[in-house]
């Protein structure tokens, strides 16, 4: 099975090699499969939420957030991110699902220890929320797997106590 890419760049693709770190930007939230021996097909996720006052509207119940997601893949072999599912929920527990091909318009085939960085956005009408999801994945062989992206906190500074 040959593997998958669209064309079109977005303007928040970049490609970079993996950190020689294994520490994470602050207040970035991680499913990390490091702690296990390499398999083939393992990709580790961090995401790095923030509010966007400049964008956003208390008065109208418009908050928005942009999240900056890390894919590295930690695996032995190429792999590539084919779909995504986000659950949303909101500060008065009301839940959305987002299902879409790729990320960013993009579908990354990602080398062993290569990684794909994109930055998108979220609306919410309440001050506080949560993200969390899984990506849909192919390893070179043509088998599918999933990547879980842990549960990460959406909220505007000084709502929490």
């Amino acid at each position: 099975m040959q593997l998958l890419q669209l064309g079109a760049a977005n303007r928040f693709f970049r490609r970079r090699p993996a950190a020689s770190t294994s520490c994470a930007p602050a207040g970035a939230f991680h499913v990390s499969n490091r702690e296990r021996p390499v398999k083939p097909y393992d990709l580790t996720v961090s995401v790095t939420p923030r509010y966007v006052p400049e964008q956003s509207d208390p008065s109208q119940q418009q908050y928005v957030f942009a999240y900056t997601v890390r894919i590295t893949n930690t695996g032995s072999h190429p792999a590539q991110v084919i779909s995504r599912h986000w659950i949303i929920t909101d500060g008065e527990e009301r839940v959305q699902e987002v299902r879409g091909l790729g990320v960013v318009g993009q579908q990354p085939l990602l080398a062993p220890g290569e990684t794909f960085e994109y930055t998108s956005g979220c609306p919410l009408p309440t001050p506080i929320g949560t993200m969390r999801g899984t990506y849909h994945c192919v390893g070179e062989n043509g088998i599918p797997f999933e990547v879980p992206i842990a549960e990460f906190l959406l909220a505007m500074p000084r709502t929490l106590h």
